[in-house]
């Protein structure tokens, strides 16, 4: 895949965001919970700000951002993430992106086979070469 890499060739990637970008595509790969869970340090906590999806927002641990893996796997596939934006200043990342899916199940006016998309900001503060914190802010387009 080619992530912009914040206008880098991907191969001179900060180990930061090398570490975000691989996130993503384990996620594409439909990866695990025992392989995504060695992408989290201790002590994880990922913020998802209010959308269409999560009226109220939430805030997860490491088990909660696993179930939610679980169970977003069986309502969508084909998961592509196209990062258009990244900087890295130390610990921090911060990536502009969009991200598609195909429906397993209606949703909205949306049917089965549909693609989804969201435009998001994504945060991250990484520690020991794990990410400790993830901030999503996700613009769902109309479903």
């Amino acid at each position: 895949h080619n992530y912009g890499c914040a206008m880098l060739n991907q191969a001179s990637c900060p180990p930061p965001l090398q570490l975000v970008l691989d996130y993503l595509a384990a996620i594409e790969q439909n990866a695990d919970e025992a392989r995504l869970s060695a992408f989290f340090g201790p002590g994880l906590q990922q913020h998802e700000f209010p959308n269409r999806l999560v009226e109220r927002g939430a805030a997860r641990g490491l088990a909660q951002v696993l179930e939610g893996s679980r169970k977003g796997r069986a309502v969508v596939q084909n998961q592509r993430y196209q990062v258009t934006n990244a900087l890295v200043d130390a610990d921090r990342v911060a990536v502009e992106l969009t991200w598609t899916a195909e429906l397993k199940v209606p949703l909205g006016s949306l049917k089965a086979g549909d693609t989804m998309t969201a435009h998001c900001g994504v945060f991250f503060r990484i520690s020991d070469n794990r990410i400790v914190q993830h901030h999503n802010y996700d613009c769902f387009e109309p479903f």
